[in-house]
């Protein structure tokens, strides 16, 4: 796979995170929900501290670390990126590493500079946030909060009664809140998971050809 081709993909998915991001900060105030499709596709914005789908690391010197770790794993993943197609890696692979490293970056930009570049968005005034507000952002750099949207809560219903601890209890399935970020990574890691006896090869180059003296000699060499 070429690596301008694997360019174009991490920009399109890194162009189509944070357009949504952008539109969901400067339209949605905090918990803001809108349903798309039905009652299981819906828009809800939700920010977070952690990594992906809202899980929690921490804040403070957490959060602090976790974007550090962000910015490693990025920059060196560009690295094994650029390794991977020289050493001609399948498409398949390629296109995986590819999807977990956009969808690493595109969360990194927020923790990078969202605190800076957006003030808050207020639940209780229903105000959104600002693009660049006058009296500066809500954080400082490297402690921007991760911006979530995408909500698909499928199935609703109650555990049955008879189920221990849990019963009688709403039940949600999928109750996670992600971006696309978290989906590219989800995807690159799932498929690269399943095919990855497929994938895990090398592409086989042509050999080269022997040069005509060569032949020539070894065809005397078996008629000697």
């Amino acid at each position: 796979m070429k690596a301008r081709n694997v360019v174009l993909l991490i920009l399109a998915i890194i162009v189509a995170d944070q357009a949504l991001k952008f539109y969901i900060k400067l339209n949605f105030f905090a918990s803001e929900e809108h349903k798309i499709i039905g009652n299981w596709f819906r828009l809800h914005f939700v920010e977070n501290e952690g990594m992906a789908y809202g899980w929690q690391f921490g804040s403070g010197f957490g959060k602090i670390a976790l974007t550090l770790f962000r910015l490693v794993a990025v920059v060196w993943g560009s690295f094994l990126l650029r390794d991977f197609i020289r050493k001609k890696y399948t498409t398949g692979f390629i296109v995986c590493a590819a999807l977990i490293y956009a969808g690493a970056l595109g969360n990194l930009i927020d923790s990078m500079f969202y605190g800076l570049i957006f003030d808050n968005s207020d639940f209780f005034r229903m105000n959104v946030a600002h693009l660049f507000p006058h009296g500066g952002g809500y954080a400082k750099f490297l402690h921007g909060r991760v911006v979530d949207m995408l909500y698909f809560p499928i199935v609703q219903s109650h555990y049955p009664s008879w189920v221990p601890i849990v019963g009688g209890q709403e039940f949600e399935f999928f109750s996670f809140v992600f971006n696309i970020a978290d989906a590219s990574i989800s995807i690159g890691v799932i498929v690269l998971l399943l095919f990855q006896n497929k994938f895990l090869k090398h592409e086989k180059q042509a050999e080269p050809i022997p040069a005509t003296t060569e032949i020539i000699q070894e065809s005397k060499e078996e008629i000697n």
